[in-house]
């Protein structure tokens, strides 16, 4: 076995011409030492007029110490003074040419933009980065259509076990925390009725505002913002790990549906699981404004359901629970789609759980308010 000859860097000096002689082993093994030997002849290499590197003595050369003698160089072409390798050996042309090429050109400035460009960058990307989000909503929203053709047409395909286990962890396991979220805000929205309407002396139209706000708009919206949260960024964990862990590339490698498989279940079990939660979402709220009204107001729980019968027709009912299934589906399809967007780190994931979630809660809120304007156009 050869073993590798150490490093040095032998300076001879005629006049305003300098020679330089690296011999030995110039690689990666003895940076330090080749660090030492080049830092030491600088001050006689900006001192010369000419230099030569006479590289018949070296034995290994490697990236590291090529880039070296490279420095050393350049360090001359920066002040004008002739540099040039002698008696360079053919295996080690190749190498000292390519790292010449390394960094020969001039770093642009970055340009000064005005805020107005700025701003107006910004909010191309934006719009692009929308549209992109819009074409893979559809796309999905497509895809689970045709999945659900396909089962209509073959309903023996349906997996009705998966089905079941998910409406089981998003229906049923969803339950407690619901009833305590709604159950809270019905008791607030009307301890803070009773609080300003005291001072009109218009203490039973509490009952109207808590009724018709909870069945309309704050019952579906609350329980469809908790299931986002949720229900939402678990199934996009789930889909974004089997991703990463390539099991949805080995269904399709076996000749199964991915969307036909994972997605079309879930997507149905929040579908049925959301409409709901939503109707006990609203009994508890209305139980909690209930409450607040008889220990807080002072409006026995007769009268409450006196007044709440007289305010509050089935149509406020209905509104609500036709928005929910609506609201359902999009969160299933924005979860599910963020979730086969994830690449292969968990950066990746933990980044498309936190835009699915936040991207549910935004079109959630946005669908009802589209929802509000339908109902007011038809007068229910």
């Amino acid at each position: 076995m050869i073993m590798a000859v150490s490093p040095s860097l032998i300076c001879n000096a005629a006049g305003e011409r300098l020679e330089l002689e690296p011999t030995g082993a110039w690689t990666t093994a003895h940076s330090e030492a080749l660090e030492a030997l080049v830092t030491g002849v600088a001050e006689r290499v900006a001192a010369a007029r000419k230099l030569a590197i006479n590289m018949a003595g070296v034995r290994e050369l490697d990236t590291l110490g090529a880039w070296l003698l490279e420095k050393l160089i350049r360090s001359c072409d920066d002040r004008g003074i002739e540099a040039q390798f002698q008696a360079l050996p053919d295996r080690y042309r190749g190498l000292l040419d390519e790292v010449r090429r390394v960094n020969r050109g001039v770093a642009e400035k970055p340009r000064s933009q005005t805020k107005l460009i700025v701003w107006l960058e910004m909010v191309g990307r934006a719009a692009i980065d929308l549209k992109a989000d819009f074409i893979t909503f559809l796309e999905m929203l497509a895809a689970l259509s045709f999945a659900i053709a396909r089962v209509v047409m073959r309903p023996q395909t349906f997996r009705l076990t998966s089905a079941v286990h998910h409406l089981y962890r998003v229906g049923w396991q969803a339950i407690p925390i619901m009833f305590l979220i709604t159950f809270l805000i019905g008791s607030i929205i009307a301890q803070q009725g009773i609080f300003h309407f005291r001072k009109f002396g218009a203490d039973a139209y509490v009952v109207d505002m808590v009724g018709i706000l909870v069945l309309r708009e704050i019952g579906v919206l609350i329980v469809s913002i908790m299931v986002a949260g949720r229900s939402g960024s678990a199934y996009t964990a789930e889909l974004g790990s089997m991703k990463m862990r390539e099991e949805i590339d080995a269904l399709r490698t076996m000749g199964f549906d991915p969307v036909e498989v994972l997605i079309l279940p879930r997507v149905l079990a929040l579908v049925i699981a959301l409409p709901i939660l939503a109707f006990l979402g609203s009994m508890a709220a209305l139980y909690g404004g209930g409450l607040v009204a008889w220990l807080y107001g002072g409006m026995s729980p007769e009268i409450f359901m006196a007044r709440l019968q007289e305010s509050v027709s089935i149509t406020h009912f209905q509104v609500g629970i036709i928005k929910s299934p609506f609201m359902a589906l999009v969160i299933g399809i924005v979860a599910c789609s963020e979730g086969l967007r994830v690449k292969g780190s968990a950066e990746s994931l933990g980044l498309q759980t936190t835009n699915s979630v936040v991207k549910a809660i935004f079109l959630v809120i946005v669908l009802d308010g589209a929802f509000a304007i339908f109902f007011a156009s038809i007068g229910m």
